[in-house]
């Protein structure tokens, strides 16, 4: 058992460095691809210091919802080496639950955030976030910076919890506590 609990946290600790590169890269491009103000990209490369700010904020706060929204299949993975025969999940659906955890925590992360800038860019009537931003303004970067931080930090146990909903549970008559051998 504590051997199959190595291999289990060693294969989780790789496919987690592996999806980390790919997370982190797909928040990119959505958030790139979704800011209709103004070329964010364009605007890294001038050295645009608002903008590249905000984005790293948004590369954190993504990150942290979608490392959220896998502690359900963390947990489902947990159950299935614990109790094998209990859970009646081959491999292969398992691995069909963890990508389905991604796709709804990546879901939920660049849904939360855009949602969360459009609002906050709406209900601040006295400025235009996206034009100051476009123009460096490091003040408007930095506080747009925190909404999406807090956003995420708020979102962060919502989205855990329709993880943790998503994994299948055990039934409790059926788990063998001792054997009588």
């Amino acid at each position: 058992m504590f051997w199959s609990h190595v291999l289990v946290s060693g294969i989780e600790f790789v496919v987690m460095v592996f999806l980390t590169g790919i997370f982190i890269y797909f928040i990119y491009r959505m958030f790139v691809k979704a800011n209709p103000d103004f070329d964010m990209e364009e605007e890294i490369r001038k050295n645009n210091i608002a903008v590249g700010v905000l984005m790293a904020s948004i590369l954190i706060a993504g990150s942290t919802i979608l490392y959220r929204g896998l502690s359900g299949f963390e947990e489902l993975i947990r159950l299935h080496v614990s109790a094998p025969g209990q859970m009646g999940l081959v491999w292969w659906k398992i691995a069909i639950l963890g990508f389905l955890h991604i796709v709804v925590a990546l879901f939920m992360s660049v849904f939360t955030i855009s949602v969360t800038l459009r609002l906050f860019g709406k209900l601040v009537k006295t400025m235009k976030p996206g034009k100051e931003l476009q123009k460096g303004n490091i003040a408007v970067g930095l506080l747009l910076s925190a909404v999406v931080i807090v956003s995420a930090l708020f979102i962060g146990s919502g989205v855990s919890s329709v993880a943790k909903a998503m994994v299948p549970q055990l039934e409790v008559s059926n788990v063998e506590v001792m054997n009588d051998y």
